[in-house]
């Protein structure tokens, strides 16, 4: 299926997903959205797709919503549009992994796009804000609730008050993004990464994620039951029983997702 605003690379297992509004600067717009969560939607069922990547261009991963599309937009309209949230729920429920690959700028919803993400890496050029104080509103999918869980109360208060950029550098050193790379290698490690990833067992890939994002919407106490009876329920499949063997008898497991 033909795509207007994203293009679609399969590598192996790995479906990379590039954001491809170049004449708006990638700039995320409901047409957007949409067609990223239409793909979503097939992908969960693939089992041909296993982890997904998200990117955009070497300058701009997004540079934000579409402001003209929102410009004259009122307060009854964005509510009974539900504007951007049922798109939000299609991809901060989706199953299995999504690694943000961001070069560039990942300013406002396209910072808050990238934090939806399960793991977020950078290219040393990758920048990253929450402007939208600049343009009299504030963040609207996330922006305010995902940064300060990353970065802490007071650097997500300085970003979504003073409208700065944080760059790759400061983004790793703070923990909103987990690796930094080179631009020249910066695909190519991403897609390494999402490969070693898909190597493994989904029962496991699946329940680690659910865990942790639990421990985001809970009490210490209740994660750490809600990890238990996963960790507990993985003794009841196929590949339990193949990576622990394989551990024992020094070889490389060939897990089934059974």
């Amino acid at each position: 299926m033909a795509y207007e605003t994203i293009i679609l690379e399969h590598h192996e297992t790995v479906l990379l997903i590039r954001l491809n509004r170049p004449e708006a600067l990638n700039a995320i717009n409901g047409k957007m959205l949409k067609e990223l969560c239409s793909v979503l939607e097939k992908s969960s069922n693939d089992v041909n797709v296993r982890v997904i990547i998200l990117t955009g261009s070497e300058k701009f991963f997004a540079a934000g919503a579409d402001i003209k599309e929102m410009e004259k937009k009122n307060s009854t309209e964005m509510y009974l549009d539900d504007y951007f949230t049922k798109e939000h729920n299609v991809i901060s429920s989706f199953r299995k992994p999504i690694i943000a690959g961001v070069s560039g700028y990942a300013l406002g919803g396209g910072c808050e796009l990238a934090m939806m993400c399960d793991i977020l890496i950078a290219s040393e050029t990758a920048k990253f804000g929450q402007p939208e104080i600049n343009l009299g509103v504030m963040a609207g999918i996330g922006g305010t609730q995902r940064l300060p869980k990353s970065v802490g109360k007071y650097k997500a208060m300085d970003m979504h008050l003073t409208g700065r950029y944080m760059d790759a550098q400061e983004a790793e050193r703070v923990g909103l993004v987990s690796r930094v790379f080179p631009e020249k290698d910066f695909e190519i490690k991403i897609i390494e990464i999402a490969k070693k990833i898909s190597e493994k067992s989904m029962s496991s890939i699946i329940a680690i994620k659910e865990s942790i994002n639990f421990s985001y919407e809970s009490n210490l106490s209740s994660g750490i039951i809600f990890e238990r009876r996963k960790f507990h329920s993985l003794f009841s499949t196929e590949d339990q029983k193949e990576g622990m063997a394989a551990f024992v008898e020094k070889r490389t497991p060939k897990f089934s997702d059974r």
